[in-house]
């Protein structure tokens, strides 16, 4: 028995000098990283972390960024990216210790990471452990993730603030619950930089080949000038930044003789954001009525998918298609006067099966906006979409290729190496 005790005893003492060992490995690598940016917020957090690398890169600054969001990438110092690879296909925060080992090595100025944490203690674990970030981005605060921050949105400002750091500068543009970020502030001993998207003029936003919004811009043109990048440089490197897989986008297809514009909204699944996105696209004129908003549930989203069926009466769309499981979640929430207008494609629907219907739902010439969450039927449905033709009567780009996630390049170890050798010259 006393040698099980002492077997025992000496592996826990191995697991203990292994995890000081790791964590002080893990400092190191930090330490080599001057500037370190962790974007936290509910929704936009991705478009933000890669719109604050391109800033950087465009004043001449070495940058590695890492997003979650809809597709996690690992983006290189020359604005190359390859997907972040996870086992089993589980995300975990533990994972920030290699994407900051991997940074390390190419010897940056700046690390700008998405914060992957939902949990309030994880993420200030996130911040306090993993990232130690000098500037925070809280990007803002929404009806999103209230069963693990909520239940009020006071209550997820507070818990966003968990990653603001303590004695450096916080960036945001919230504005409904700014007093709360200030009182979470003024614990940290944090500065609170407040933005104004006003200060970002049409003229600047026009030069982005996608389409985002100027709360995301200012916040990175903020980031980039409390790291000494002046404004144009800052924005010349935002509008060359590849955008990410999950960026609001527009595209024109054709269905059998019928013309329609598919707008993806998969990516702001909270009401709020989807009801921006869809008065932007609409003030923009990308979409119009007649509108069809077709609704992704998820069994696993039950309430998510209550709120996107809510949110159809502030939309009032012509029809509203309801694809996934658990429609009923979503049908229940509906508005009474809109109940006749909705078409419930409930189950898992053969691919040809679900477009069709979904085009069979839509009338011709108008417009459809995909909501909820893209997993699952979602998926099935762009797939399908992208392989249409499309139409444009100014000859601008087809759907296929505003659909589809863009082809990205992979470092093989030798060109991994050059790269490492120029940046080091």
């Amino acid at each position: 028995m006393f040698y099980l005790y002492t077997v025992y005893a000496l592996c826990c003492l191995s697991l203990l000098v292994a995890g000081v060992i790791e964590q002080r490995n893990h400092y190191r690598n930090l330490d080599r990283i001057p500037h370190r940016v962790l974007v936290n917020g509910i929704r936009g957090k991705s478009s933000i972390t890669r719109l604050c690398a391109g800033a950087l890169r465009g004043g001449g600054k070495v940058v590695v960024a890492k997003t979650t969001g809809t597709a996690a990438r690992f983006i290189f110092p020359d604005a190359s990216e390859e997907p972040v690879h996870r086992k089993f296909g589980i995300a975990n925060v533990v994972e920030q210790i290699g994407i900051v080992r991997r940074a390390a090595v190419y010897h940056p100025d700046s690390l700008v990471i998405e914060c992957m944490a939902v949990m309030p203690a994880l993420q200030e674990i996130n911040q306090s452990k993993l990232i130690r970030s000098n500037i925070g981005v809280l990007c803002n605060v929404r009806e999103d993730h209230l069963a693990e921050m909520g239940p009020t949105l006071d209550d997820v400002a507070r818990s966003l603030s968990r990653s603001m750091p303590v004695g450096g500068i916080c960036i945001t543009a919230e504005k409904d619950r700014l007093a709360i970020l200030e009182q979470e502030a003024a614990k940290r001993d944090c500065r609170l930089i407040a933005v104004d998207p006003e200060t970002v003029s049409d003229r600047e936003m026009a030069g982005f080949g996608w389409i985002t919004f100027k709360e995301n811009v200012a916040i990175a043109l903020a980031v980039a000038e409390q790291l000494g990048v002046d404004r144009r440089s800052a924005l010349a490197g935002m509008w060359a930044a590849p955008p990410d897989p999950g960026v609001l986008s527009v595209a024109r297809v054709l269905y059998e003789g019928k013309r329609v514009r598919f707008a993806n909204i998969f990516a702001a699944n909270d009401p709020e954001s989807t009801f921006m996105n869809i008065e932007q696209l609409e003030r923009q004129q990308l979409i119009g009525r007649p509108l069809t908003m077709v609704i992704n549930c998820r069994p696993d989203r039950v309430e998510r998918n209550g709120q996107m069926g809510a949110l159809s009466g502030r939309i009032k769309p012509q029809r509203i298609v309801l694809i996934g499981e658990m429609t009923r979640s979503a049908r229940a929430t509906v508005p009474a006067e809109l109940q006749e207008r909705v078409v419930d494609l409930g189950g898992k629907l053969p691919p040809e099966r679900l477009l069709a219907d979904v085009m069979t739902a839509t009338a011709a010439d108008a417009s459809i906006v995909a909501v909820g969450n893209i997993h699952g039927q979602g998926e099935v449905l762009l797939h399908e979409l992208a392989a249409l033709p499309s139409w444009s009567p100014q000859g601008q780009a087809g759907a296929e290729s505003m659909l589809r996630t863009p082809t990205l390049p992979r470092f093989d170890h030798d060109a991994e190496t050059v790269l490492l050798e120029r940046i080091r010259r």
